[in-house]
């Protein structure tokens, strides 16, 4: 029987051609054009064309071809699978954009807008378990075995190639790129774990019965009830915990207020979930 093609892998792929597709307009368009470089292997493959004038579609193909084989040893085969077609999509669109230059005398759009591009391309291919290969593998690792942010282990990395590109630009080209790439780690940043933020919620209540009842029926969240103690009346305290989707902070604060006022409510920002309880 051959494998089914479900809805949500053809999402993912239109996700990948998307991003993929993306990522070179960000690269083309913006960062070759304004004299720019890159990180990871698409700044490697940037030195090689202000040094030897090589594409990079055809550079960056033959450096993300050899370090795929250090990812097929470290990443899930799943992974891998989109990460081989992200390399081919990306070289193929690198080449169809090759002379898609937008040069203006503000080389600040070209900054802002090609990090922008590059890390919204990054993002989205990320997002459905993907990588654009070179050091997005290194990130992807570092995620995986040092619980490293995904888009600033990212950012360390290309820091590195940015450094070896004062071999070919001029020291106002460097930091321009490395202020390019901050924008694209926190456009990537938002992309990856920011399209559907979380809040956890502590509140310490007189009637912390009452208002875990109303959090679980009208908001629809489960609540955690922990025992506490005040440290100057040394009074015994439930104190409740509840993670929310962003967009329902402003009913659980109506809530709260509605049914004490005096409540103590804290809200703290969550940078992921874990688990099948957050559903």
């Amino acid at each position: 029987m051959r494998p089914r093609i479900t809805q949500q892998t053809l999402i993912n792929l239109a996700t990948v051609i998307f991003g993929s597709f993306i990522f070179s307009i960000g690269v083309n368009t913006f960062m070759i054009a304004g004299n720019l470089g890159e990180g990871g292997v698409t700044g490697i493959a940037i030195i090689l064309l202000y040094a030897f004038d090589i594409s990079p579609a055809i550079s960056t193909f033959v450096l993300n071809a050899l370090l795929l084989a250090v990812g097929f040893k470290f990443l899930s085969k799943r992974s891998m699978y989109y990460t081989i077609f992200v390399v081919f999509l990306m070289s193929f669109f690198l080449w169809m954009t090759e002379t898609w230059h937008i040069e203006t005398d503000e080389i600040l759009i070209n900054t802002v807008f090609g990090g922008m591009f590059v890390g919204l391309g990054i993002g989205l291919i990320i997002r459905v378990g993907a990588t654009t290969a070179g050091t997005t593998i290194l990130a992807q690792l570092a995620n995986k075995y040092l619980d490293v942010n995904v888009s600033y282990a990212l950012l360390f990395f290309d820091m590195i190639v940015i450094t070896i590109g004062l071999s070919v630009m001029t020291f106002e080209q460097v930091l321009l790129t490395v202020i390019a790439l901050y924008i694209a780690a926190k456009v990537m940043d938002f992309i990856i774990e920011g399209m559907n933020p979380k809040k956890a919620i502590t509140i310490i209540s007189e009637h912390p019965e009452l208002l875990g009842k109303m959090i679980n029926s009208e908001i629809g969240r489960g609540v955690t009830s922990m025992n506490g103690k005040g440290f100057y009346t040394q009074e015994d305290k439930d104190i409740l915990y509840v993670v929310i989707n962003k967009n329902q902070l402003t009913r659980i604060k109506r809530l709260i207020k509605k049914y004490d006022d005096n409540a103590f409510v804290v809200v703290h920002d969550v940078n992921s979930v874990l688990g099948n309880y957050f559903i």
